[in-house]
Formats: C-alpha cells, structure tokens, sequence
C-alpha cells in the first residue's frame, strides 16, 4: 500500500483529472443539465432512479458520458431513450467504474517517468521499476550515474508528482453510450437504472394509554442509501411487498456505515398510499436529498389512536410457565388507523404515575392491508404463572391411549381480574372427554380455554383428552 504520505501528489492529480481527456468537463454531454430525478426504493437492498437530462449532442455518432452514477449501479438494467420525440439509437452502452486512486496511478506509471520528493526535500527522478513491500524503486535516478537504482521506503516520501492522469482511469463511476442522432444540439433524454445498496424499513411508536384499552401510534421510514451516490432534490417514492429477484452473485461496495442521520420535519408534507400491482406505494408530498452513506427518517403518517386490547396468553407445554402479554387491534378506519402498514418494529411505550414514559416491548409486524390485525407480543406477566401437569395416562386400547391433564393459573396481582387464554397443542387423533372448562377449537391441532381468574386467586382446568392412532 501507498503511504499517506503520498496523498497530497495523489490530490494534485485528481485535482487536475478534468483535464485529462476522457473524463473532461470539456466533453460534448458530458454532464448536461439536469432537469428531473425520481428514485423508486424496495424493501429488499434494491432501488430504481430515473434521471432526466438536457444534453448537448452532435448529429451522426456522438460519445454522452454520465458521470456521478452509482458504485453499485446494475450495468444490465440501464435504460436511455430520448423524450423529445426525436429518433436517437444506441449503438453502444459502458459502465466504467476503474476509479483512479493511487496504486491504479503507480500501476499505469511502471516503467515511466515520475518525481518522488523525500522528507528532507530530496528530488529523484527516474523510472518507476517496482512498488510493493513499503518500497519504490527507481531506475536512472542515482546522483552520479544515470543508470544507477535508486531504492525509496515509502514512508519517507511526502511527494509524487506524474506527468498527467494516466489514460483509461476515471474519478466517478460513469455510463458511457455511443449514440447515432439525426440531429445535433439540445436534446431531452431519459436514463434509468437498478442499483443495489438500497433498502427501507419502517418502524412504529405506540403509547398505550393509562387503561391499556388505546394506543397512540406514529410510523417513521428509515431510508438507507450506500449506493455509492448522492440523489439531489429527488421525488422519493417506496415500495412495501414481497417483490421477487432472481437471485445474484453479491458485489463489494459500501462500507456500510451510517454517515449522517436526518430526522424530518413531521409538519412537512408526509406520505401518499396506493395500490400498485400486488404492493403498495408510498410517495413522499415533497422533494428530498438522499445522501451516499447516509440513513434519512421520514414521517411515515401523522399519529393516530387506536382502540386495543391486551390479551393474556399461555403455552405452558412451550413458554414453561409464562404468560405473554399481547396488544390486538384491527387495522381498519373504525378503530382509528386503515392504513396498508408496511412490516416493521413497532416499540411500545406507557406513562406511569409521575407522567413519564416508559418503555414496556416491542415486536416485529409482517405488511399489514386494511382490516386485518395486529398483535403485537411485548412481554411476559410478572404476575400471572401457568403451570401444566399430566396427572395420569392409560393405554384403553391398542392403538389407543387416554391422558388426564391439570393447568393451574395462578394471578398474583393484588387489584386486577384477568382472563389468561390458555393453548394446548395436540396430536394425531383427539377428541376431548371430559373438560371442567369451556374450549375453543382453534385448529386440528390446537384449543384455547379463556379462563378467568379473580386477583390473588388460583383457577385450575382438567380435563381428558384420548388420542388414537
């Protein structure tokens, strides 16, 4: 590796790579005006940009290039067709993407002519023969011979100075067509792309109010953006649902880190919903910035309230005891909310005595339509315990068996009456025998008995089940 040292030759030649040819600013549609972007983003490490450009364009065949593109960009997926009705064929399409950076500079430069200047402001000029090992060795560059070797550690050199910006490297990532247009001058065109190294998510802010029985809830999208560029002013749209990709070879880009973390204003201008395909379509009112490496926080919907109910549910054949405490509403407009809900973290939180919020759990929802609902797992009960006991099994039969089964439900809350649903999972065959409680069937393999218990008291449930093989 080049010593930091070197960085400052390094500058001077980035600095000065727009006027090396292939990646000048004199280039004829080089950069163009910009007149439109929009970028599209999925769920699953994926985004869409359109971008739309007026760009000056020679008649006959004509070299546009497209700087400031993605890292991560997907080279089969780029589009260009002109939108002022004029014809404009592609002949050729590049994704160049060898960026310049300083072992690039000393590759090209083997067996060329270079500067090296030391700490002390020694010079040596000479030809560049090798680099590796914290080494540069230089031929003709001894101080009495001209074909003498010169052998430099790189971590005394404070400077390397080249002739110009070896050809064929680029300092941003670049589209390259080669057009055929019937006409020059100012020409409207359209480019679009898939790139890799974008996602969103959502995630939800409940507090329950004091009587557990509603809940204020507010959703945010977090968008994360290591594309490798930078969409200025960009009309953002997101896309929530399970879209199918055919699964690729993954490519290095990122450093996945969080640069920077913008929280948006929620006054400003939020999301619109709509039906697209089989998905939804979120589209931001406004224009945003979506900056490389950085993950912005956008107000998904203004805060709403919601009628809830908190359930108290045991397995004791599978959670061993607990209880778990469940939030459940219905995502419809009657209840306060009627929103397609994009998957995401929803966290929970609820005021105590003094009037400070506190946090009691979060869970995870899957994408939610409009009516359906929402369970969200926060917890276990501190004072609630359900304990399961087989209390005598028999064989009545060859192929079948009889199982006689105690569940204790224990409320040790001093003030408070629950009804604690407890499941039972069974198999094969069954049919119930004798029950001291009331049953749900819930499927044909599961029952549920809501069972009532008063504060500071035990309820116990038996009953006999017969299994058949």
């Amino acid at each position: 590796m080049v010593s930091r040292k070197v960085v400052f030759g390094i500058i001077m030649i980035l600095m000065c790579a727009g006027c090396a040819g292939v990646t000048g600013a004199q280039d004829p549609g080089l950069e163009g005006e910009q007149q439109d972007i929009s970028v599209t983003v999925y769920n699953n490490d994926l985004g869409v940009v359109r971008e739309s450009r007026r760009l000056e364009i020679e008649s006959g065949t004509h070299i546009v290039r497209f700087r400031g593109v993605p890292s991560r960009l997907d080279p089969t997926s780029v589009h260009l067709k002109a939108t002022d009705g004029q014809a404009l064929e592609v002949l050729e399409q590049n994704y160049r993407y060898d960026l310049v950076n300083s072992e690039k500079i000393l590759e090209r430069y083997l067996d060329s002519e270079i500067r090296v200047i030391l700490e002390e402001g020694r010079l040596y000029e000479g030809t560049l023969l090798s680099f590796s090992g914290g080494r540069l060795v230089l031929g003709g560059a001894g101080e009495s011979d001209d074909e003498g070797l010169v052998i430099l550690s790189q971590d005394k050199i404070t400077d390397l100075q080249f002739p110009a910006l070896p050809e064929g490297l680029i300092t941003r990532p670049t589209l390259e067509w080669m057009l055929v247009s019937d006409r020059g001058g100012q020409r409207e065109i359209e480019v679009s792309y898939m790139t890799s190294g974008m996602d969103w998510h959502a995630e939800y802010v409940a507090v329950v109010a004091a009587d557990d029985r509603t809940l204020d809830l507010s959703g945010w999208v977090s968008v994360n953006n290591q594309s490798g560029a930078t969409y200025a002013n960009a009309d953002l749209q997101l896309v929530a649902g399970d879209v199918h990709r055919v699964p690729r070879e993954r490519r290095l880009g990122g450093n996945g880190r969080v640069r920077h973390l913008a929280a948006e204003a929620p006054q400003a201008k939020g999301f619109e919903e709509e039906t697209f395909f089989e998905y939804h379509l979120y589209s931001l009112g406004r224009r945003t910035t979506l900056r490389d490496k950085e993950t912005k926080q956008l107000a998904l919907f203004s805060p709403a309230e919601s009628e809830v109910k908190k359930l108290y549910e045991s397995n004791p054949g599978r959670d061993n005891k607990k209880v778990r405490v469940v939030l459940e509403m219905v995502n419809s407009e009657e209840t306060g909310l009627g929103m397609p809900l994009p998957k995401g973290k929803v966290r929970v939180y609820k005021r105590d005595r003094r009037d400070r919020l506190q946090f009691v759990g979060e869970d995870q929802i899957d994408h939610t339509p409009r009516d359906e609902k929402i369970r969200i797992f926060v917890g276990s009960a501190f004072d609630l315990v359900v304990e399961r006991t087989e209390m005598d099994q028999r064989k009545i039969g060859p192929r079948t068996r009889e199982v006689d089964v105690k569940i204790e439900v224990r409320n040790r809350k001093t003030d408070e009456d629950v009804v604690v649903i407890v499941q039972e999972n069974l198999y094969g065959d069954w049919r119930i025998m004798e029950t001291s409680h009331e049953y749900e069937k819930k499927s044909a393999r599961k029952i549920e008995f809501p069972v009532a218990v008063r504060a500071g008291e035990v309820e116990t449930v038996t009953f006999t089940v017969r299994y058949s093989y």
